[in-house]
């Protein structure tokens, strides 16, 4: 089936609009077919790949964007298009467009310059190769340049992998086990999930599997008090909530009300009655400092710059600042040293980030130990052994999407040294009066 000649035009019409990079580019994305609901969910998908491939491959097709006789927003529209949908699809091409899109499908990009090749911005090209290695940073590069697979979580409280496994089938949906997150299935395609009754009886979630294992490594257990401190809109909040089997008390807390109020639905969804979600302004809200010394588990999913999400989000690489990532390090290490005081003696805290570089992730670890004297650092051996994880790490989890096929992930886990005899704490119930209790201060 051929595309019509609005699709180009449309496509040029939004991308136009998602390059100012003023906005994310799914949020620009939703607006733009909310103000054209004539498109079907087929030419909607077309669009949508067409610009994600701009996006992706933006080095390399501006290069080429720019010559000849047709504008070059045209152009990029088109190198979209005929990269996801195929040159034949695609209705209303000029001979000598025809001729440009055979053209540059034949370059061979591996004679190009590594950062054209590897279609990030020079700065972000530097620090991976100063990281990796420039073949390496290649090769990571070239699989954050592939659209991420669609992957599930299993709500335990609801059901059971092999039988939701198996419902999927008779969609027919195929998913497959995952070989790291013991609840997590992967998608061969990508279908309407939010009409299927599992997804809304609450019985799967879509999760990445490095963010499933993430909520795996802070090891929340049944009757815990557990502190999702960046929570969002939930999913690492779910996955723990679940992981606890529903007891004990999981507190989600965020500086953003729309965050939370996405949380809401979900949770209904998930039939959890053990997550409380609470508003704070900042690290250092009173809401924070009544549960100092009493909590058992802390995960702070600290924001960052998201490069480990570039499969999903590959606007992100050409919106995200060289001078964003130092300002970023001054609010993860605050955050850290923030949430540490809820953890008690002998409790532990996970610091996290879907960052790729090293300054977000080892740095701000090695900074708190310097600085927390009263921390260890627990090697992400022994957790991932704890939790029968069949990966091999050695002091941080660092998951790669060349090597592991998640997202970029980053996690140390922090445990507060036990003393011999700690002070006494308030009941649940008391800890979650403090918690609600109008601010006075």
């Amino acid at each position: 089936m051929r595309l019509p000649p609005a699709i180009v035009a449309k496509t040029e019409e939004v991308l136009r609009e998602i390059l100012r990079f003023t906005s994310p580019a799914d949020v620009t994305l939703s607006r733009f077919f909310k103000d054209n609901p004539r498109f079907g969910g087929r030419e909607r998908g077309v669009i949508a790949e067409a610009v994600y491939s701009v996006l992706r491959n933006k080095s390399f097709f501006t290069d080429f964007a720019g010559h000849g006789s047709t504008p070059s927003m045209r152009r990029l529209a088109l190198l979209g298009l005929a990269e996801t949908a195929g040159i034949d699809s695609i209705g209303g091409l000029t001979e000598d467009e025809t001729h440009f899109l055979t053209r540059i499908k034949e370059v061979d990009r591996t004679l190009l310059p590594g950062p054209v090749q590897a279609n990030l911005p020079q700065w972000l090209y530097d620090k991976l190769v100063a990281q990796f290695g420039q073949a390496e940073a290649l090769e990571l590069a070239a699989v954050l340049n592939t659209p991420a697979p669609l992957d599930l979580r299993v709500n335990s409280i609801k059901a059971e992998r092999d039988a939701v496994i198996a419902t999927l089938l008779e969609a027919p949906i195929i998913a497959e086990p995952m070989p790291y997150a013991p609840l997590g299935l992967r998608v061969k395609q990508k279908p309407a999930l939010q009409n299927l009754p599992l997804f809304k009886e609450g019985a799967i979630e879509v999760q990445d599997e490095g963010s499933q294992v993430l909520s795996q490594i802070v090891g929340a257990r049944r009757g815990e008090m557990v502190v999702d401190f960046c929570a969002g809109a939930g999913g690492k909040t779910l996955a723990l909530g679940a992981l606890m089997r529903n007891t004990g008390r999981l507190y989600a807390f965020d500086v953003s009300e729309k965050r939370l109020a996405k949380l809401k639905p979900r949770m209904a969804r998930s039939g959890l009655s053990n997550v409380h979600p609470v508003l704070i302004a900042h690290e250092r809200d009173a809401k924070v400092k009544r549960l100092a010394g009493k909590i058992d588990r802390v995960l702070v999913d600290a924001p960052c710059s998201g490069l480990g999400t570039l499969r999903r989000n590959p606007d992100v690489k050409w919106r995200q600042q060289l001078g964003a990532i130092a300002e970023m390090q001054e609010k993860q290490a605050a955050i850290l040293d923030g949430a540490a005081r809820l953890v008690k003696n002998g409790g532990r805290l996970v610091y996290a980030t879907c960052s790729l570089l090293d300054e977000e992730n080892d740095v701000i670890v090695e900074g708190f130990l310097a600085t927390h004297p009263d921390f260890d650092l627990v090697p992400m051996s022994q957790v991932l052994a704890e939790q029968k994880i069949p990966l091999e790490m050695d002091k941080y989890l660092k998951l790669l999407p060349h090597k592991h096929q998640t997202d970029g992930f980053f996690a140390a886990v922090l445990q507060r040294k036990a003393l011999v005899k700690a002070a006494p704490v308030k009941a649940e119930a008391d800890a979650d009066a403090d918690v609600t209790a109008t601010d006075d201060e």
